[in-house]
C-alpha cells in the first residue's frame, strides 16, 4: 500500500481576497510542501451570471495576490462552475492534489438554508482527505 503524504499538494479554495489573506494565515503555521489555491467563478447554467466574467477574474487575481503574500510560491487555478464544491473537487483532481485545505467561513442558518451548506458538501463528499483550518489568532 502506498503512502501520500497529506500536504504533499494542497489545494485551498479562496472566496476573495479577504477570505485569501485569512486562509493563508491559518495555513501559514502548517508544513505544506506545494499550494494551489483555487477560485471558482458561480456561472449560471441558462441565467444570467451572478457576476460579470471579467470581474470575477479580476475578484480571483486579488485573492491570488493576497494568498501570495504568505505563500509568494503558489500555484492558481480559476475554475467556471454552477456547482461550487463540484469545482473545487474537480480541480482537486485535475492537479492531483493530496488534500483540500480551507478555512470554515462564518454564515447564518438563513445563509445555509438558501444556499446549501458547502461546508458540509465538502466534508462528505470529497473523495479526498479535507482539511479544515482553525480561525488564526
Amino acid at each position: 500500500m502506498s503512502q501520500t503524504n497529506l500536504t504533499s499538494h494542497v489545494l485551498v479554495p479562496v472566496a476573495n481576497e479577504d477570505d485569501a489573506r485569512v486562509t493563508a494565515k491559518a495555513l501559514e503555521p502548517y508544513s505544506v510542501d506545494r499550494v494551489t489555491v483555487v477560485h471558482v467563478v458561480e456561472k449560471g447554467e441558462g441565467v444570467p451570471d451572478k457576476t460579470p466574467v471579467e470581474q470575477s477574474e479580476s475578484l480571483a487575481a486579488e485573492s491570488f495576490a493576497a494568498f501570495r503574500d504568505t505563500f509568494p510560491d503558489a500555484e492558481s487555478e480559476i475554475t467556471y462552475r454552477r456547482d461550487v464544491v463540484e469545482g473545487i473537487v474537480d480541480v482537486a483532481n485535475d492537479i492531483d492534489a493530496s488534500a483540500v485545505a480551507f478555512h470554515p467561513r462564518q454564515s447564518g442558518r438563513i445563509i445555509k438554508l438558501l444556499s446549501g451548506d458547502r461546508t458540509l458538501q465538502l466534508v462528505t463528499g470529497a473523495p479526498l482527505p479535507i482539511i479544515a483550518l482553525p480561525h488564526p489568532e
